[in-house]
């Protein structure tokens, strides 16, 4: 049960942006442009990222929608991200995407624990400046999003197909075409 009574049965953030609308659309912008914006690292390598640092957090419904986003936008699949969510430096990925993983989980304890041989690791495996900022802005804002979801007590449903259902419309529409769609809008404000 939540600590704070909210006016809908939505779970996890979507609960807390129906609270509070006016936080909404600005979270949700910054998702979209971390997520979904013009990036070398695809989407589902951004939601997979999304998806560690929330299972790192132990965030039940931050985890279980960004891996479900990630796994429709993967070629493996939820196998792909089960296996990061186990152990990132043993999953079949990428030099480089192991790299950057390693740094998520870094920020996830402490921006402070991102250390320059991290960074040099990264960037010897081909990790750009802009590679390195989004992976320590999407970790960093996760761990924001998880704790907001938690610290709250929101409700996450036990059932993947509550996720998976959500996973298409995301990545067809985005995060703020469903913003506006759940709050009976049609364009952002």
């Amino acid at each position: 049960m939540p600590h704070i009574t909210l006016n809908s049965d939505a779970p996890g953030i979507r609960g807390l942006f129906a609270f509070r609308p006016e936080t909404a659309y600005p979270l949700n912008l910054l998702v979209e442009v971390l997520l979904r914006g013009d990036n070398t690292l695809s989407r589902g390598e951004r939601e997979l990222i999304a998806a560690y640092v929330s299972s790192l957090n132990a965030c039940k419904y931050c985890y279980s929608s960004h891996a479900a986003y990630a796994a429709e936008q993967l070629p493996q699949g939820m196998e792909l991200v089960e296996q990061v969510r186990d152990g990132a430096a043993d999953a079949p990925v990428s030099a480089k995407m192991k790299a950057l993983l390693e740094i998520a989980a870094a920020v996830q304890g402490s921006g402070l624990d991102v250390t320059p041989e991290l960074v040099d690791a990264a960037r010897a495996e081909g990790a750009t400046d802009a590679e390195l900022h989004d992976t320590v802005l999407i970790a960093a804002a996760f761990c924001m999003f998880n704790r907001y979801v938690d610290g709250l007590a929101t409700f996450a449903p036990d059932d993947p197909t509550a996720y998976s259902s959500r996973a298409k419309r995301i990545v067809s529409d985005g995060y703020l075409a469903l913003l506006a769609e759940a709050q009976g809008r049609t364009a952002a404000p």
